[in-house]
């Protein structure tokens, strides 16, 4: 089983904390949807048969789409590709385009996901990040979602911004569960180099990140979740009993997927490839049939470092007996040879011959697990 991620590189207006490939005019989207096409009939044999079982449409913004042209790159993805009668298809959503008649429209394609990009339920926090949405619209659009009768849905939230206080911040968790939304990615707000937010803090146009703040409220979002009996099941994400997001668990779990679009990532398993993130130069690639990426080989080094990397960040932890079997006995004695300080520090455990951060080790999951790394 595989999943295909697709690329809509286009938004209404930039997030100044955003280093995803986007671009802010349209005037490329019809050239964009034929090239796209184009790619899919290309890479048809790119998983070599494996049969997909989830499609992301991720961004950018694919919401900007019309309801028709995600149901023509829908149906030119069966033609092309072998996939299961009910896959997971989800659409990455800005709240301020799940207006009644678009949910309306999108009720009759083979959406059966959302991923709300709500990020707060504060004006506040939303004007600091440059959001093209207002609260109001945020609320509508998962009630509108709802009466739609999308039940399977995801949304984002953002912590760790200056504007938003432990207060807030347990208020926009306590409307995400009031809401009964299944399934919740939360981050702590990070500053990207060469980010609008990277230059506003910089000329003092923003106040910066703390990150002791964000410590405390990824404390305080691991504690509220628990008590709203969500499952923490990776770092940033967070499910009710059967509403893991099946796509991303494919990429925590180490299967193949096929990447869309420009700035799209692929990994078949023993190398990874991505396409050029500049949406002129993809389109005159594929206008002549062929596919602009770069290509990377994985050595058994890079591998175990990425198993490592995904799999350290979930519930399902490090298994040690694959470590043994598939990379051999020197990597797990550098996996038992780091383990102790960590042990010690009440940041990780190894029972029943798997590995897991505790709520401590959370905390710092890339730091500890690149300490893992060869």
């Amino acid at each position: 089983m595989a999943g295909i991620y697709l690329h809509i590189p286009f938004c209404k207006q930039a997030c100044c904390y955003c280093n995803f490939h986007f671009s802010t005019s349209l005037k490329l989207k019809n050239d964009f949807l034929n090239a796209l096409k184009q790619e899919i009939v290309l890479q048809k044999d790119y998983l070599k048969g494996e049969t997909i079982e989830t499609i992301y449409f991720g961004g950018g913004t694919p919401s900007l789409l019309e309801s028709h042209e995600i149901q023509d790159i829908i149906e030119q993805l069966k033609q092309h590709h072998p996939i299961i009668a009910h896959p997971e298809i989800t659409l990455e959503a800005n709240p301020d385009d799940l207006i009644q008649t678009k949910l309306k429209e999108l009720r009759q394609s083979p959406i059966n996901r959302f991923s709300i990009g709500i990020q707060s339920f504060s004006e506040a926090d939303l004007q600091y990040m440059n959001r093209a949405h207002n609260v109001e619209q945020a609320y509508n659009s998962i009630r509108w979602s709802q009466e739609m009768g999308f039940d399977n849905i995801s949304i984002d939230l953002i912590y760790g911004t200056p504007t938003l206080s432990n207060e807030q911040w347990l208020k926009n968790m306590e409307i995400s569960f009031n809401f009964d939304i299944p399934h919740i990615s939360a981050y702590g707000l990070t500053v990207e180099p060469q980010t609008a937010l990277d230059h506003f803090i910089k000329t003092g146009k923003r106040t910066p990140v703390d990150d002791e703040k964000s410590r405390q409220q990824m404390l305080l979002l691991m504690e509220a979740s628990q008590k709203a009996r969500y499952e923490h099941y990776e770092v940033s994400n967070f499910a009710q009993k059967g509403k893991r997001s099946q796509h991303n668990s494919s990429y925590w779990l180490g299967k193949k997927y096929l990447g869309l679009g420009p700035s799209a990532h692929s990994f078949n398993g023993t190398s990874r490839q991505w396409n050029i993130a500049n949406n002129a130069l993809y389109i005159k690639a594929l206008k002549k049939q062929q596919i602009n990426f770069e290509l990377e080989e994985l050595s058994i080094q890079d591998q175990y470092n990425e198993y490592i990397m995904v799999s350290l960040r979930t519930s399902w932890g490090v298994n040690l007996s694959k470590v043994q079997n598939e990379f051999g006995p020197s990597y797990l004695q550098h996996i038992l040879s780091t383990v102790p300080k960590y042990e010690t520090a009440q940041k990780l455990t190894i029972a029943h011959n798997t590995l897991k951060l505790t709520s401590l080790g959370i905390l710092e999951a890339d730091r500890i697990s690149s300490d893992f790394f060869v």
